[in-house]
């Protein structure tokens, strides 16, 4: 399936600084890459000992379920350029992990698939380029589709490792009660305006997600 362009496409991904993949199988230790979303899932990392590291050999058989939500008010302060930049890592890691991916977008009128448990390759990367913000904030509608996306899945699929990450500013109103995600969860909140609502963090604790601040992700160690 070949996405739709999305309009506004003129933020560019900024260097990102998270070294690693969504997955599990991954190990302490001083050699392979830093798994920087298994270490966050497991809470702040205060030594090197808590940081989880990918062996290059691990196995295949993983989802990475990614919302990424790209309405408007993520054209502000230079929010969804950081996210590119997020994505750009986490894309080319599957790819080199051979995870399967699952992107929904959360843009304009409502919520659309753009690949469903494909393995990552060069159409995920001409996306991530196009990528642009704007239109309204379907969200909620998002979450909801990927909850119900995921325990077809499941049912499916019982041995397959899977993992959600939602890329998102916040900026919602108010919502209604979300059941908690049916696998481990990490939401990145890219919210950068000077006053800022916070409310990243209110649906990452709905959900049972582990929660960070894209600026305050680690640089490295």
């Amino acid at each position: 399936m070949r996405p739709r362009t999305a309009s506004g496409a003129d933020a560019r991904p900024s260097p990102g600084r998270l070294k690693g993949g969504l997955s599990g199988a991954s190990r302490s230790g001083q050699t392979g890459r830093i798994d920087w979303p298994a270490t966050l899932l497991r809470g702040r990392p205060r030594t090197r000992q808590d940081l989880l590291q990918r062996p290059r050999s691990a196995a295949a058989g993983e989802l990475w379920l990614v919302v990424v939500d790209a309405s408007a008010s993520t054209r502000r302060h230079g929010a969804l350029s950081q996210a590119k930049g997020l994505l750009a890592q986490l894309f080319e890691q599957a790819y080199r992990q051979r995870a399967r991916l699952a992107v929904l977008h959360a843009s304009g009128a409502q919520a659309q698939w753009l690949w469903q448990g494909q393995q990552s390759g060069a159409a995920v990367q001409t996306w991530l380029a196009e990528l642009g913000a704007g239109g309204g904030t379907p969200l909620l509608e998002a979450l909801q589709q990927a909850s119900r996306w995921l325990s077809r899945r499941q049912q499916l699929k019982p041995a397959e490792q899977q993992r959600l990450l939602i890329l998102t500013d916040g900026r919602l109103r108010d919502w209604p009660a979300l059941p908690p995600a049916s696998c481990p969860a990490l939401l990145v909140d890219i919210e950068c305006a000077p006053i800022r609502l916070g409310r990243g963090r209110l649906l990452a604790r709905e959900l049972g997600a582990q929660y960070w601040h894209i600026e305050e992700l680690p640089g490295g160690y």
